[in-house]
């Protein structure tokens, strides 16, 4: 195999600090433009005790599940594959879909995608 044709690992950028507190106005737009990086992810505000994160997404994340909590996404652009094991279920613009908990999945974008998550404060991003 070429060397050009193996598969780049996608490094993973996550930040699970609350960046917003109550009555500060989070500008989702301004935020994901300035975002350079390949995969990344911020936590934006707590809700009750979930956390809405904002995520810029290229290239695949590995396969993986949450024990405990469930997770929502939701996409503002681009494209979201959500692989399964038994299926992928492709999400565009204004389209969202809950992840049960115990679920094993994964998320691609083959173009830059822009996601808000939603998902309990105690989630792990990457998984148990």
């Amino acid at each position: 195999m070429n060397p050009a044709d193996t598969p780049r690992k996608t490094e993973y950028v996550i930040h699970t600090d609350v960046k917003y507190g109550p009555q500060e106005l989070v500008d989702i737009g301004q935020i994901a433009d300035g975002c350079t990086e390949q995969w990344w992810n911020q936590s934006l505000v707590r809700v009750n005790d979930c956390v809405v994160r904002l995520g810029v997404f290229l290239g695949e994340f590995h396969w993986h599940q949450h024990d405990r909590e469930d997770e929502f996404f939701y996409v503002l652009e681009g494209l979201l594959h959500l692989d399964f094991r038994d299926r992928t279920v492709e999400l565009r613009p204004r389209q969202g879909m809950l992840v049960s908990r115990g679920v094993v999945h994964r998320t691609r974008a083959q173009q830059r995608t822009v996601v808000l998550m939603t998902e309990a404060a105690t989630v792990v991003p990457t998984g148990d």
